[in-house]
């Protein structure tokens, strides 16, 4: 299962590579005054499908791919209304979407907790091992405890979250999928952990302050995308 889901978040980060080229190689040529691209200023929406197809390809939740194909959308929408190949204004846009992050919120509460509880926590794991946290316009900050902490999903649209494991512990490895647009993420981990940074920032960035442990036996490795955001790691 981990390799299935270490070749999604390969093959995710391809696509978003191979369209970064096609678009810059499309700007190259038409400051170069090889192709005439009139529109090249309205390929803005890309970044928004491209941080989609990351989102849902290293989402291990059916909320977090909901999540990325709601991405995936927008971007077509706003790109092919700013192609003019339809037309949608914003008066009728801007209430879609915040429908759209209403529905995302009420499946994530609901979908998540029914896959937490019979798939991805087993009877010996307790409730603090997966974490599921998204701030939504707003913020949120959780401490956890756990001496057998999994993983899990951290989702920052236009808000901030912090996450705090320094008193938590794990056994061998653990995966952090975190999404953050217009906002932050930061976590804290304990001196012991090795941090592995997988993540994709687009227009935005990640930073990690930990410090060296003595071995490797605790490993989190944090992989998403950074849309306009960013994601801090440390001590």
């Amino acid at each position: 299962m981990r390799n299935e889901k270490r070749g999604g978040s390969a093959a995710g980060q391809m696509v978003v590579g191979l369209g970064v080229i096609a678009i810059g190689i499309l700007f190259l040529l038409d400051n170069l005054g090889i192709i005439e691209f009139d529109y090249a200023f309205q390929l803005w929406p890309v970044i928004f499908i491209l941080a989609g197809i990351l989102k849902y390809t290293q989402s291990t939740s059916s909320g977090g791919r909901a999540a990325g194909g709601i991405f995936i959308a927008l971007g077509t929408v706003l790109l092919l209304k700013g192609l003019g190949f339809i037309y949608v204004s914003w008066r009728v846009l801007a209430p879609l979407l915040m429908i759209a992050a209403g529905l995302l919120v009420v499946f994530k509460s609901t979908r998540e907790r029914k896959e937490t509880v019979s798939g991805m926590l087993d009877k010996d794991a307790g409730q603090d091992s997966y974490v599921n946290l998204t701030a939504l316009m707003g913020g949120i900050e959780r401490r956890v405890y756990t001496q057998d902490f999994r993983g899990g999903e951290i989702t920052s649209i236009m808000g901030g979250c912090e996450l705090d494991l320094r008193q938590a512990s794990m056994r061998g490895e653990a995966v952090l999928n975190v999404f953050t647009m217009w906002g932050g993420i930061e976590i804290k981990v304990p001196d012991d952990w090795t941090v592995s940074l997988e993540g994709t920032p687009l227009l935005g960035g990640f930073s990690e302050k930990t410090s060296a442990p003595r071995d490797n036996g605790k490993r989190l490795i944090i992989r998403g995308v950074a849309l306009m955001g960013g994601v801090d790691v440390r001590n």
